[in-house]
């Protein structure tokens, strides 16, 4: 499972973004790319991030995604809410 960014509490949301794109750009591990794309995708569904996600050029990075092998990432570039079942275990908030 992939680790949360290492961010400064106080750089707030933009720093938290843009860490987990960089994370998403630098990691090797599939299951890494698939949790972040997952949290990119989540802050999409909220309109008070947009401006962040599009200066950090994050709408570009879900556009490149479609073009991935991993049918995972794919669905999450979409915003195919059914993925996540994949990313995280059943009965996470039990």
């Amino acid at each position: 499972m992939a680790q949360k960014p290492k961010v400064d509490p106080h750089v707030g949301r933009l720093g938290y973004l843009q860490a987990l794109v960089t994370e998403f750009q630098e990691t090797e591990s599939q299951d890494a790319k698939q949790q972040v794309l997952a949290n990119l995708a989540n802050f999409a569904y909220d309109p008070s991030n947009y401006q962040y996600l599009r200066q950090l050029q994050v709408l570009d990075l879900f556009l490149d995604s479609l073009s991935e092998e991993n049918e995972t990432l794919v669905k999450f570039a979409i915003g195919d809410d059914s993925a996540f079942s994949s990313c995280w275990p059943k009965n996470r908030f039990v």
